[in-house]
């Protein structure tokens, strides 16, 4: 089952989590990628912990994360030897994937120049902290720090005093989602072409990039958004209400939805305060309040059936161990079963994708340091032969 990428041949120079991400992407869609990782160590992620797992708990499910589908060949850039192994590489590959800060690699001796020396048709995948240039071109970037220069942590959180970072690694895994779909757009490109380029994104760009109608807010609006805790930003309600048991969500997005709310909690949806959006969210949290005085008078599991049958969207809070338990998620391939040469067979998150067309791919488990450096050198000489 090779995949839509099936014939793709991605180097992965990539370490941490946004390129590794990408890469992965592409291999979910059936792409060789090799992970070139530095004999000492690897990829860093691979000490990023807890918790770790294994018979001397030492590997990193952090690392396990971001690393599926994948070949890890052990690699010194920094020797001769090495060099010399990875120009043979990029020969063979289709795309290359590289987040180092902005001139590390070109003093490596691997400038985009060189690169499409060696293999013009490469398509180069180039994730940086804060863009490749600019007045802070240069910039280390991790994950926290983008969240707050690119203002995401200024709307979330229960107020604008209280910023909060989200939970998930989610500027790196957006700069890698964005990257994967930059490299499947100059791999398309290419077949008119014949030439590959340089896809470049950034942290800051992946978290800018989904601002959405936050941003619009400001820059057609002129107003600045605020973090509101887990209500809407525009609509209402919709957001998490505590009821008699815990805590549930409703969205209610249209005046039909709403009305239908209004009856079940016995709210006079016809109230001048609450007729329309605009008045409901002038008056959010007065209706908060009312609705969670109707909410108290019940269990989670009762009002969710109820707004069920009403066809209005609701839904609980569920825990990690809960989302991979749920049987919805389990059908939707978001749960995937590898065999790892440590572990053996394990559960790992699964890709968001599915392909009606049979081009499911086969996932591998995450590479032990260097376990297919002998692969490779194999399938190397065998393409250059």
């Amino acid at each position: 089952m090779r995949g839509p990428l099936g014939d793709i041949v991605v180097l992965d120079l990539s370490r941490a989590l946004a390129g590794p991400h990408a890469a992965q992407m592409l291999g979910d869609l059936g792409a060789k990628v090799i992970k070139v990782e530095h004999p000492r160590g690897g990829d860093e992620s691979r000490g990023w912990g807890p918790p770790f797992v294994g018979p001397d708990h030492d590997i990193s499910t952090y690392f396990l994360a971001a690393n599926r589908n994948k070949q890890s060949i052990a690699i010194d850039l920094k020797s001769d030897e090495g060099r010399q192994l990875v120009e043979r590489l990029v020969r063979q590959s289709d795309v290359l994937i590289e987040n180092f800060r902005t001139g590390v690699l070109d003093r490596l001796g691997f400038s985009v120049e060189r690169l499409h020396e060696l293999n013009p048709r490469l398509v180069i995948l180039s994730i940086t902290g804060f863009g490749h240039d600019g007045p802070e071109g240069g910039r280390p970037g991790y994950d926290q720090i983008a969240q707050g220069e690119a203002g995401l942590m200024s709307l979330t959180g229960p107020s604008k005093d209280e910023p909060y970072r989200v939970g998930a690694s989610i500027a790196d895994l957006l700069a890698g989602i964005h990257g994967a779909y930059g490299v499947v757009a100059a791999l398309y490109a290419r077949e008119r072409t014949g030439r590959g380029e340089v896809v470049r994104t950034s942290l800051l760009a992946a978290v800018t990039g989904v601002h959405s109608y936050h941003g619009t807010a400001w820059t057609v609006g002129g107003t600045v958004p605020v973090a509101g805790g887990n209500h809407h930003a525009s609509i209402a309600p919709y957001g998490a209400f505590r009821c008699a048991d815990g805590m549930l969500q409703i969205a209610a997005a249209n005046d039909g939805q709403w009305r239908k709310v209004a009856a079940l909690l016995d709210i006079d949806p016809d109230d001048a305060k609450y007729a329309t959006n605009r008045e409901r969210f002038a008056h959010r949290d007065e209706l908060i309040a009312e609705m969670e005085k109707a909410l108290a008078r019940h269990g989670r599991d009762s009002w969710l059936t109820a707004l069920a049958d009403l066809g209005v969207p609701a839904g609980a809070i569920r825990t990690l161990d809960e989302v991979y338990s749920w049987e919805q998620t389990r059908s939707q391939g978001l749960v995937v079963e590898v065999e790892h040469p440590v572990l053996g067979r394990i559960e790992l998150p699964g890709p968001p994708l599915r392909f009606e067309g049979g081009s499911a791919v086969e996932h591998t488990a995450p590479p032990a340091l260097g376990q297919d450096g002998e692969v490779v050198l194999s399938w190397l000489a065998e393409r250059e032969r």
